[in-house]
C-alpha cells in the first residue's frame, strides 16, 4: 500500500505542514475575533492564531482558512463550531494565588471590612475572566480564612465569569493537578483540598458551594446581572484588548462596585486610566482601587 492509501482525509491533512495565511485571511480572522470578543490578535501573535486554527481544521479535515472561516459563520452549526474554536484561543495556563501581592491586598481589605463593620450582608466577590477556576477559588480561600474565626463564617459568595465553556466546565469540576497549587501554603492546601486517588487535588464542597461560575463575554458586561460587588478582580485579561476598550470595560466594572468596594487589575495592563470615584490602594506591588464612599 502506498503512503496515504486508505487513510482518512483528516489523517492525510494532519501530516501536512502548517499552511501560511494570506494577509486577507489573517485580517478576516482578526476582525471576527475582535468584533465578537474584543480580543486583538496582533501580528506578533499571528503564529499563535495560525497554529490553533490549523489544529482545529485538521480535526475537521479542512485545509483552507477561508473555507473554515465561512463554516464558522454559517447558522447553528457555525455557532457550535465558534464555541469550540474559542476554547482553543482563550484558555490560559494559570494557578492558585498567581499574583500573591493581589491576594495580600484582598486579605487586608477584607480584614479591614470585618473589623470596621462586620458582615451585615454576605460579601460578594467577582473574578472577571476566571479561566479554569484557580482565581475565584483563591479569592474564596481568602474570604474563608478571614471569616473562619468570626461569627460570620461562610458569609460570602464568589462569581467567576469567562467566555470559554470548556474553561468553565473545568472550574466547576474543581479538580487540579499538583503544579497548579505550587504557590499555596501547605496548611491551606490541607484545609481546602482533598487528594484524589489519581493524585489530583479536589476543592472541598464547603468551598465549591460558595463559588458560582457562569459564561460571560466581557463585551456584554453592561448587561451582566452582577451589581453592588464588594470585590472585583480583573487580571491577565485587559492586555488582549485595545486601550479604549480597556478603559470602557473598567468604567463598567466600577459601576458594579459597591461604594467602598475593591477593584484589582493586573499590573501593567492599563496605563493613564483614572476614574473620579476611585482611590488608588497605597501598595506599589499592585494596581488596585477602592470606590469612594460619597
Amino acid at each position: 500500500m502506498s503512503e496515504g492509501q486508505g487513510m482518512q482525509p483528516s489523517a492525510i491533512w494532519a501530516l501536512q505542514p502548517v499552511a501560511e495565511m494570506t494577509p486577507a485571511q489573517f485580517q478576516d480572522w482578526q476582525t471576527l475575533l475582535e468584533q465578537r470578543t474584543g480580543l486583538v490578535i496582533s501580528e506578533q501573535r499571528r503564529a499563535f492564531l495560525q497554529t490553533n486554527l490549523t489544529a482545529r481544521m485538521r480535526e475537521l479535515g479542512l485545509s483552507d482558512y477561508s473555507l473554515y472561516y465561512q463554516q464558522v459563520l454559517e447558522g447553528p452549526r457555525g455557532a457550535v463550531e465558534w464555541s469550540t474554536l474559542l476554547d482553543r484561543l482563550t484558555v490560559q495556563e494559570t494557578r492558585f494565588f498567581r499574583h500573591p501581592p493581589s491576594f495580600d491586598v484582598l486579605r487586608e481589605y477584607l480584614e479591614g471590612r470585618l473589623e470596621r463593620e462586620g458582615v451585615p450582608r454576605p460579601w460578594t466577590l467577582w473574578s472577571v475572566g476566571c479561566s479554569s477556576g484557580e482565581e475565584p477559588y483563591s479569592m474564596a480561600i481568602c474570604a474563608a480564612e478571614v471569616l473562619k474565626d468570626s461569627e460570620w463564617t461562610g458569609q460570602f459568595g464568589v462569581t467567576g465569569t469567562d467566555i470559554s465553556l470548556n474553561a468553565l466546565n473545568k472550574a466547576r469540576e474543581a479538580s487540579y493537578a499538583a503544579r497548579r497549587l505550587e504557590q499555596l501554603d501547605g496548611e491551606l492546601c490541607e484545609r481546602y483540598f482533598a487528594v484524589r486517588e489519581d493524585g489530583r487535588f479536589q476543592v472541598v464542597p464547603a468551598l465549591t458551594e460558595r463559588v458560582c461560575c457562569a459564561r460571560l463575554n466581557v463585551l456584554d458586561v453592561a448587561k451582566a446581572p452582577m451589581s453592588d460587588m464588594d470585590v472585583i478582580f480583573c487580571q491577565n485579561l485587559l492586555i488582549y484588548f485595545r486601550r479604549w476598550r480597556r478603559r470602557e470595560l473598567l468604567n463598567r466594572l466600577v459601576e458594579r462596585l459597591v461604594p467602598g468596594g475593591l477593584l484589582v487589575i493586573g499590573v501593567g495592563e492599563v496605563a493613564e486610566w483614572q476614574h473620579p470615584e476611585l482611590e488608588a490602594v497605597a501598595d506599589e506591588r499592585v494596581l488596585a482601587f477602592t470606590r469612594k464612599i460619597l
